[in-house]
């Protein structure tokens, strides 16, 4: 990671969050904010079913698994 992108002091960061507010506008804000929490949510649930698949796939392939006598 580059060191450079998490080096802010006190008066950057909210310099920064002047910016955005010129730019966006106050209105266009919480529209952003809403399509980001509702992608990290969908994200973090795609992860967990991933967890939950690998979790649970060793289980199948051993009942799954036929005999040989």
């Amino acid at each position: 990671m580059n060191p450079l992108l998490f080096n802010l002091n006190g008066w950057e960061i909210p310099i920064i969050v002047l910016v955005i507010l010129i730019l966006f506008g106050g209105k266009k804000i919480p529209e952003f904010m809403k399509g980001l929490g509702k992608g990290i949510n969908s994200f973090k649930r795609g992860l967990n079913d991933i967890e939950e698949d690998i979790k649970t796939e060793p289980a199948d392939k051993k009942t799954s698994t036929p005999s040989n006598p």
